[in-house]
């Protein structure tokens, strides 16, 4: 029943549409005499190796790379992404010397280690003291205090821990996990405000630690807070992506996005106005086309259920309007419209005025070509075109089209305003 009352609707509109038509056809003949299917981003071989390069010359030039640097060149949605991938990377610059820090070190700024590992213990000695003014029956409080009871692992622990979980043992395992949450919490706070909750963004930090103890060779020599902090970041960023948005971006727009929102703050920071789509490009060096597909991918949804105000009663969609719905003024503008167009019609032969509703439509929605109105007054395709030519200039006499006319000039404007 329901499809049925739709079908009907649909076809009403289009015998309105058609009737419209007729009339415009009428009134203008008178005076006249129309950058992500799945978003894993797939890498070649050669180009792995090309991008690696590209990191070492950057890490040989400054002495160290950064955890951002890695996601530009490998996205944390590559396909490819897996220990294999990350541990060749690292080797290549534990061989270099090249150190692996969270952010580029600020000239003057002593707070930055030159060593990545290091900068990160130095976090994880913070202890949840520095969460004293969070309730007490703040689960995150209640977390931390947890955590911040197990110690820190020495170097050679952490290598014995590692050797043993190679082997499959649960128990070191399961320590090297718990000694190296305060890593997750550390990594996971700077990720705050991206659209999903501390506790969950440490929950998605945790999945990838154990992915990362799972996934370590301890005999490659490097640290296991420098290699696990890549897995924790990839476990929060696709989180982010998967589930901080209604419509799902993939992780390497993600990155782009944040990107631009740095380059777009650091400007409005210098010049104090915010960066037009052409300064964008010039700083970033995109195309202003696809500045705004980056813009547009940036919008947040907002849900129609959202509360106004605080007003429990009034809702976001309460506000919205309703394109599908007709405005009166234009329902009663079309009743007038087809009520005219009936008039004039009467004003033809019998035959006239059924060879124009055939050929417009007017009777069920669907227009008919000369031949299938020929073939329903059983006579040639030309004698119908003659018909139909004879027809519309008998219409197109002022004394008919003056009133389709002004009809037509109110319905225009009242779908403008």
């Amino acid at each position: 029943m329901e499809k049925q009352k739709r079908k009907a609707k649909t076809k009403a509109k289009v015998i309105e549409e058609n009737i419209k038509s007729l009339a415009e056809k009428i009134v203008v003949e008178e005076t006249d005499s129309d950058d992500n299917g799945e978003d894993n981003v797939l890498i070649t071989k050669e180009e792995i190796d090309k991008r690696i390069k590209k990191l070492l010359r950057q890490g040989k030039k400054k002495g160290f790379i950064t955890y951002e640097d890695i996601d530009s060149a490998f996205p944390p949605d590559y396909e490819g992404f897996d220990s294999t991938l990350v541990e060749s990377i690292y080797e290549e610059f534990e061989k270099n010397k090249i150190n692996v820090v969270e952010k580029e070190p600020v000239e003057g700024d002593d707070d930055i280690e030159s060593d990545g590992g290091e900068e990160l213990v130095s976090i994880l000695e913070t202890t949840p003291e520095m969460y004293d003014n969070i309730s007490l029956k703040d689960p995150i409080k209640m977390y931390l205090k947890e955590i911040g009871k197990i110690s820190l692992l020495t170097p050679s622990r952490e290598r014995e821990l590692a050797r043993r979980a190679q082997k499959g043992e649960p128990k070191a395992k399961e320590e090297l996990i718990t000694a190296n949450l305060r890593l997750v919490v550390s990594i996971a706070k700077r990720y705050i405000g991206r659209g999903l909750t501390f506790l969950d963004l440490i929950q998605e930090g945790n999945i990838g630690l154990i992915k990362a103890v799972e996934k370590f060779d301890w005999k490659k020599g490097y640290k296991f807070s420098t290699y696990a902090t890549w897995w924790i970041r990839q476990a929060i960023t696709r989180a982010i992506a998967d589930q901080a948005r209604t419509i799902r971006v993939p992780v390497h727009m993600v990155e782009t996005i944040n990107k631009l929102n740095k380059v777009i703050r650091e400007h409005l920071q210098d010049f104090g106005e915010y960066p037009t789509i052409e300064e964008l490009g010039h700083l970033t060096g995109k195309t202003p086309e696809k500045i705004e597909e980056i813009l547009a991918a940036s919008k947040e949804t907002v849900s129609l259920e959202s509360p106004i105000s605080g007003d429990e009663e009034s809702t976001m969609g309460d506000f919205i309007h309703d394109d599908s719905m007709e405005q009166p003024e234009e329902a009663a503008m079309k009743m007038l419209l087809r009520e005219q167009i009936d008039q004039i019609l009467d004003t033809l032969s019998p035959r006239e005025a059924m060879v124009l509703k055939m050929r417009y439509g007017l009777l069920d929605g669907k227009t008919k070509t000369l031949e299938e109105v020929g073939q329903f007054f059983n006579v040639t395709r030309e004698r119908i075109r003659q018909i139909e030519v004879k027809a519309l200039r008998k219409l197109r006499h002022p004394s008919r089209s003056k009133q389709l006319k002004a009809l037509l000039g109110m319905l225009n404007t009242s779908k403008r305003d």
